[in-house]
């Protein structure tokens, strides 16, 4: 699929997708739970359509009234779970990391050999983890050297153990949401240097919520207590997906103004931390009951007026001035935590005033592509110098978004960053391999046009 985005005014309000982190938490919390779980607001990419195969090839009952070409909608799921009880021999976790690493040890739970499987880039994403820790728990691995297809024969026995977080917190969470599942108690799981903190509060949020307790001490230590019996019938509303609504926070900040509608403002979600890097550039953001209202630095007190009481009347005309003219300014930003934030980051830093600086690149390079190299290719295209240097990126803002034609690499990110972009370049930016997008946010370009955006399809 090829995506032409042309340079356009956005105006009005969109509400931020379903979290594909909670989602996929809620699906791996349901299978795991012996009983009734009804999940709200459920997500529909292709991580997500994923996490609901895997719990039912694992044993869980999925039911839902709008599955159709291949898309769930965002009516209630049930999920009937007795446990993992897998009904056949294989397990395919598409394209998702978190899948792979989180469903993994939830699989182990069962006595059966289970054949783990993915597809496009996570064939190329390390997984040694499950070769040095499952074995530690009982459970036989044989994998590729540490690259899928793995094979995996349980039951995993939770014991005292002490893991690496340092590649990806996704990991733990997996091995957090196995332990629960076995009802162990006194069972310390120790971790040397976490990364993604934020990731590992989402999922104690979600065990928590489903009636599990887990406390740590300074994320270094992870212990399980004892708990009143989880209710037969749990109800999980799954929330507004930060990571997906960055890129829309950023298209409002650059070419808005807009309202972005469903996010929790109190989420433990790391990539909420957009709003400090949104705040450094000097977008205009009001916190309103409706949503977050963003736009331009430069979107004056008069012009604001006007947008809250008829959004509709602002101009839709082309945006083809200097990007200069937003008022954003350079910013600096640590995203080692919440690294997904990177695309959405430097989309917004290629058209601030100055050179802006993120740090935490030495966690892009297992990603779906190799992130920081792949930002750099992309971006240079339309102009945008991108310099790395060691665990820090720096991005020459300002110049004028060149139109060109840019390749996603296959990158969910990478197509939904260059798309906003081009909101503000010269001339219409088409982006190759642009159905990345479903890994995440399906409805990504359908948004960018709602909100009067000239995007075509072809």
């Amino acid at each position: 699929m090829r995506a032409i985005v042309h340079p356009s005014k956005l105006s009005g309000s969109q509400i931020a997708p379903a979290s594909k982190s909670s989602m996929q938490r809620a699906c791996a919390a349901a299978l795991i739970h012996i009983g009734k779980t009804i999940i709200h607001n459920p997500g529909h990419s292709n991580d997500d359509l994923a996490a609901l195969d895997v719990i039912q090839k694992l044993g869980a009952n999925v039911v839902t009234s709008n599955l159709a070409s291949g898309k769930i909608y965002p009516t209630p799921i049930e999920v009937n779970s007795n446990g993992v009880k897998p009904i056949g021999p294989t397990m395919n976790c598409g394209e998702s990391g978190l899948g792979i690493r989180m469903f993994t040890p939830i699989a182990a739970l069962s006595h059966e050999l289970i054949n783990i499987e993915g597809k496009g880039s996570l064939l190329k994403r390390p997984m040694h983890f499950f070769d040095e820790i499952l074995p530690l728990v009982g459970v036989k691995v044989n994998s590729q050297k540490g690259f899928l297809p793995i094979q995996i024969q349980g039951p995993l026995i939770p014991s005292n153990i002490t893991i690496d977080g340092s590649l990806s917190s996704q990991f733990l969470t997996g091995m957090l949401m196995a332990y629960a599942a076995t009802e162990k108690y006194d069972i310390e799981i120790k971790v040397i240097d976490l990364k993604s903190k934020p990731y590992i509060d989402l999922t104690l949020a979600v065990l928590n919520t489903f009636g599990w307790k887990v406390e740590h001490r300074n994320y270094e230590s992870f212990r399980f207590q004892e708990h009143a019996p989880l209710k037969p019938v749990i109800e999980y509303t799954v929330e507004g997906d930060w990571s997906g609504a960055a890129f829309l926070l950023v298209a409002g900040a650059i070419a808005g103004p807009i309202r972005v509608k469903g996010l929790q403002l109190n989420s433990t979600q790391a990539d909420k931390k957009i709003m400090e890097a949104l705040l450094s550039a000097k977008a205009n953001i009001q916190y309103e009951e409706e949503g977050i209202f963003i736009g331009p630095a430069s979107f004056n007190e008069q012009n604001n007026l006007i947008a809250t009481s008829n959004y509709n009347s602002i101009n839709n005309s082309n945006n083809n001035s200097n990007n200069n003219s937003n008022g954003l300014i350079a910013f600096e930003f640590d995203a080692t935590d919440c690294p997904d934030l990177f695309p959405p980051l430097v989309a917004l830093a290629s058209v601030c005033a100055g050179v802006s600086k993120i740090k935490g690149v030495s966690r892009l390079a297992h990603k779906e592509s190799d992130r920081g190299f792949t930002l750099q290719t992309e971006f240079a295209k339309m102009g945008v110098q991108i310099d790395l240097l060691g665990d820090e990126m720096l991005i020459q803002g300002g110049n004028i978004i060149q139109s060109t034609t840019v390749f996603s690499q296959h990158d969910h990110r990478i197509a939904m960053a260059c798309g906003v972009a081009a909101l503000v370049a010269n001339g219409p930016i088409e982006i190759t391999e642009a159905e990345a997008i479903n890994k995440s946010y399906t409805d990504f370009f359908t948004h960018l046009k709602e909100l009067g955006a000239k995007v075509d399809i072809q």
